[in-house]
């Protein structure tokens, strides 16, 4: 396949009906063959310009120009591959042959080349099973091994990967990062434009890296072994992830003996219609004033499980009861509870932030939660701004929480079960999406509640993350 050049000048998207641009001012020439990391900062645009270079925008507001190979993007749809943070949401096969021979066949590839480059593409990316293995039986490492060989097989001229890693377990992580370098190598005219935080591995894939600065436009440009050395300290401070700059540790301040709020004995949990658990057996307290890290490969049960811990799944076998501490007149079976009575006693941060917003504005959202726990309008308000500065969201207070970016939505998300100021709370991937400043501001703010009193229990793929701020950690078993 010949690579694709692209070229941007003066670009800028809005989403329908915000009034701040995704990203503008863009002028970027990549030539054909490149590979490029796309950094910044959240919410600088990074996905926005590889929805744009894909041709999958649709509707808001343009500016300026973007042009792959000399042509708006949605013509040279054909000629360019996208791959995306979630492998489940890419799959739609029952056979791993069938999931890669999908696109083809939508592209009328004649039938005798399909299956060759079938399987062209899953040896490419080092597949270790036939066409024949079911899509729901392998790991998310593998899943989105899968996805990458279906977007290979179509042969694009540009390939988008948006941050790949961000939803595997450290191990799946490795296997796709291999299988990334199999494909750098062996496709010297394919361009490359990859958005990744782990951001060390990665850069074995590229020989430049291009920041996008919050706000708009291009901050840095250059190899990024230079760029690192030249502009680091800058680039860390605005949010960058840059290789040997650690998060810091956060400080305890437990001015009372932790007690037990929550406590799970051999639970478990089996979806309908499924033959194997999805979890269990396993035993936990939730204890006042610390933070637990719930850990495992994907697949291992680590967001049933903080379900379970959330009152919102009601366990197969053993038990979720909450002591007298947390349910006082309730009961001790958290999942009996009210919906008002769940949020302000157990505050749960879903994997999927989008499925926990409930209105149309940002800051509806922050004072939701107060207001349905008996707070008036001006408290309800107050903790808001509190949040939404804290959490770097304050422009987007008018805004449609479905329109925010993924680092955004994910800040959101947590600050709505903090608003209802919950004495236990669950987060599922807290710093998905996030850059480091961010992810800096998640820690204190978390580390803050914790030792304030409040028990927290978060899953986690972010090692760094994990050691920063957990007191106990928990590693479920692989599936």
């Amino acid at each position: 396949m010949a690579g694709i050049a692209i070229d941007a000048r003066g670009w800028g998207w809005r989403h329908p009906g915000r009034r701040h641009w995704a990203l503008r001012g863009v002028n970027l020439r990549i030539e054909a063959g490149e590979r490029v990391l796309l950094l910044g900062p959240s919410g600088s645009g990074k996905s926005t310009l590889l929805a744009g270079l894909a041709g999958l925008l649709d509707g808001g507001d343009s500016e300026g120009q973007l042009l792959v190979d000399g042509l708006p993007p949605r013509e040279t749809r054909g000629r360019v591959g996208i791959l995306f943070q979630d492998p489940e949401s890419q799959i739609v096969m029952a056979r791993a042959g069938d999931e890669v021979a999908f696109g083809l066949e939508n592209r009328c590839v004649p039938p005798p080349e399909i299956w060759s480059r079938v399987d062209g593409a899953l040896a490419e990316v080092g597949f270790a099973y036939g066409r024949d293995r079911a899509t729901d039986a392998l790991s998310g490492g593998e899943q989105q091994r899968l996805a990458l060989a279906a977007t290979l097989a179509l042969h694009p001229g540009l390939l988008l990967l948006d941050e790949p890693t961000a939803n595997l377990d450290p191990d799946g992580a490795a296997l796709l990062t291999a299988a990334l370098r199999r494909v750098a190598a062996d496709a010297v005219s394919r361009t490359l434009v990859m958005v990744e935080h782990r951001v060390a591995a990665s850069l074995a894939l590229v020989d430049r890296a291009v920041v996008l600065q919050a706000g708009g436009g291009v901050l840095a440009d250059g190899p990024p072994a230079d760029l690192f050395a030249r502009l680091g300290d800058e680039l860390a401070v605005a949010g960058v992830w840059v290789p040997g700059h650690p998060l810091p540790r956060t400080g305890r301040r437990l001015d009372t003996a932790p007690e037990p709020l929550l406590v799970a004995d051999e639970v478990g949990y089996r979806y309908p219609g499924e033959r194997t658990a999805a979890l269990g057996g396993v035993s936990l307290e939730l204890r006042s004033g610390e933070a637990l890290a719930v850990t495992g490969a994907n697949g291992s049960g680590k967001s049933t499980l903080a379900l379970l811990l959330g009152g919102l799944l009601r366990p197969s076998t053993g038990s979720v009861l909450a002591t007298q501490p947390l349910a006082r007149s309730l009961g001790d079976d958290p999942g009996r509870w009210s919906a008002r009575d769940l949020a302000a006693r157990i505050g749960s941060v879903f994997q999927d932030p989008e499925h926990q917003f409930l209105t149309g504005r940002v800051v509806d959202e922050l004072t939701n939660g107060p207001a349905q726990a008996g707070a008036d309008r001006s408290t309800a308000l107050a903790r808001a701004d509190e949040l939404l500065t804290r959490l770097h969201l304050a422009q987007l207070a008018e805004a449609n929480p479905f329109t925010l970016s993924g680092g955004e939505k994910r800040r959101l998300s947590v600050a709505t079960a903090l608003a209802a100021g919950p004495s236990v709370l669950i987060l599922d991937e807290p710093t998905f999406g996030q850059d480091r400043r961010t992810t800096i501001e998640l820690l204190d703010l978390l580390a803050a509640q914790r030792d304030a009193g409040t028990a927290i229990c978060f899953v986690t793929h972010d090692a760094a993350f994990a050691e920063a701020l957990a007191d106990r950690t928990l590693r479920l078993a692989s599936p």
